[in-house]
């Protein structure tokens, strides 16, 4: 006897979601960026490591902007880290209602390009990133990275 439609796949050993919450200060940076770095490695999840090292500079911009900009109205950030079989996305949630939005580059700064980095590191990889607004009026920053790598040459894979 036939079956008729699919079964769905089972989820990869790597696959899920992750979250935590952290307070709106300057340590909570570096610790968001060790905490998804050792959450990638124990899952094993197949990904190069300049992807890997992309991912955490998106961690650490996205967590900078909400205790720079948003901790006075959000003394907390939450960062999730989901994982699908072919993608990675990593999010940063506050309840400070602006939007940001990628400022151009302006050389005689030293400081507000976190975004355009975020925004550069996305394209390069071939992923997507975007700022949405949440139920209780606060945002959240996310960053989408695909997990095998794009190839915008002719090139074979190295």
């Amino acid at each position: 006897m036939e079956s008729r439609g699919s079964v769905p796949a089972r989820p990869l050993s790597y696959e899920g979601v992750w979250r935590f919450t952290a307070p709106a200060v300057d340590v909570s940076v570096p610790q968001a960026r060790h905490a998804v770095r050792d959450l990638i490695g124990r899952q094993r999840v197949p990904m190069h490591d300049d992807l890997v090292q992309g991912l955490l500079v998106i961690v650490s911009e996205l967590v900078t902007n909400a205790v720079k900009h948003a901790a006075l109205l959000s003394p907390e950030v939450a960062v999730e880290v989901a994982i699908g079989a072919h993608w990675v996305r990593v999010s940063v949630a506050d309840n400070h209602p602006y939007r940001p939005k990628a400022l151009e580059t302006d050389y005689a700064q030293t400081g507000g390009r976190g975004l355009l980095l975020v925004r550069e590191i996305t394209r390069e990889s071939g992923g997507s990133c975007d700022v949405e607004h949440t139920a209780s009026g606060g945002k959240i920053i996310w960053a989408e990275l695909p997990l095998a790598p794009v190839h915008t040459s002719g090139a074979a894979p190295v």
